[in-house]
């Protein structure tokens, strides 16, 4: 099972770069920065990733990329984790970045995106990776704040392929931010929003009514209403699920206490997703072998998740039938 899942073409929809950083690139970057951490070694790096929530995991989160400084600071970022990913059966990754948590420390828009975009270019050469970029606010900054982002973001607008909502939940719906995504909508940008984490079922029905969402990102909370269950089924709606994460952030104790059967037999369009890898426990194959042990998930069920990511993604049209012929082939 763990050589199908390797060999099964993956599509990953909810990556934060970002949380990809490995201790052992955290420590190299910071030796080429001049930046001191405040850690002895890997080893305590590692042994600092137990969290009891989200906003624990932030702080460490903050703290990890406090070493990415230059363009090619964040294309060592992003290749580290391509290279990862495509020797796992990755064969397109959308990678949401968090402009304001770099601007915020004198890193500018242009230095993020056009290192993140080389890697991306290089990937496509070198590994027949494709990726897309969504730029993510967030939500417990001020909405103007992420308002003024965007529009600093006008050099890069055709680069992007959606934009994004993510951070701290508790305190912060999808309200907050109707006028950005009004004007990301306006612009011809795809938008998607983390929703039902930690936060309630009515912050997914938010993202839907007033942030005009394509995607939602987790969602796992909507089990909570079932008409909003409902609703996500009819519009088939997808959801990015991140399993290992949920553990990790205890959103639920145990992989085999994780809703993804429900979710599944509701019959909602799922995707599986690593969301942070290096920082909760494993990339792709980590969290659909998890699953798969803890849910008893058959191939066809494992395809089936597949396939849903790659015919959700933001792709060109000959890159998914591509990518879908090589998923039949499997079958």
């Amino acid at each position: 099972m763990q050589d199908f899942i390797t060999r099964l073409p993956k599509a990953e929809l909810h990556l934060h770069i970002e949380g990809s950083l490995e201790p052992e690139l955290m420590f190299a970057l910071a030796e080429r920065n001049g930046v001191a951490l405040p850690y002895a070694s890997i080893e305590a790096v590692r042994e600092a990733y137990q969290f009891d929530d989200l906003q624990s995991f932030l702080v460490l989160y903050y703290q990890g990329m406090s070493v990415l400084r230059t363009a090619e600071d964040f294309f060592d970022l992003a290749m580290d984790y391509f290279r990862r990913a495509s020797a796992e059966g990755v064969v397109h990754v959308e990678l949401h970045f968090d402009p304001q948590a770099h601007l915020a420390r004198g890193i500018e828009l242009g230095v993020v995106i056009e290192g993140l975009a080389r890697a991306c270019r290089l990937a496509s050469r070198e590994l027949d990776l494709s990726s897309a970029l969504i730029m993510a606010f967030l939500r417990d900054r001020p909405a103007d704040e992420a308002m003024q982002v965007l529009e600093r973001a006008a050099p890069y607008w055709e680069m992007l392929d959606a934009i994004g909502l993510d951070s701290a939940e508790h305190g912060h719906p999808p309200q907050k931010f109707v006028e950005v995504f009004e004007r990301a909508r306006a612009l011809g940008i795809a938008r998607v929003a983390h929703a039902g984490e930690e936060g309630p079922a009515a912050y997914i029905a938010q993202a839907l009514d007033l942030l005009d969402v394509c995607r939602i990102d987790h969602g796992v909370r909507c089990l909570e209403d079932p008409a909003l269950v409902e609703r996500l089924r009819a519009l088939r709606m997808p959801l990015t699920v991140c399993p290992l994460s949920n553990v990790k952030l205890k959103v639920v104790e145990r992989i085999d206490d994780h809703p993804l059967p429900q979710l599944l037999e509701a019959g909602l369009l799922l995707t599986i997703n690593s969301d942070d890898p290096a920082y909760f426990g494993g990339g792709m194959r980590d969290n659909f072998l998890a699953c798969q042990r803890a849910f008893g998930w058959s191939e066809a069920t494992l395809l089936g998740l597949a396939r849903n990511a790659i015919e959700v993604a933001f792709m060109d049209p000959a890159r998914r039938s591509e990518l879908l012929v090589r998923l039949e082939s499997m079958a």
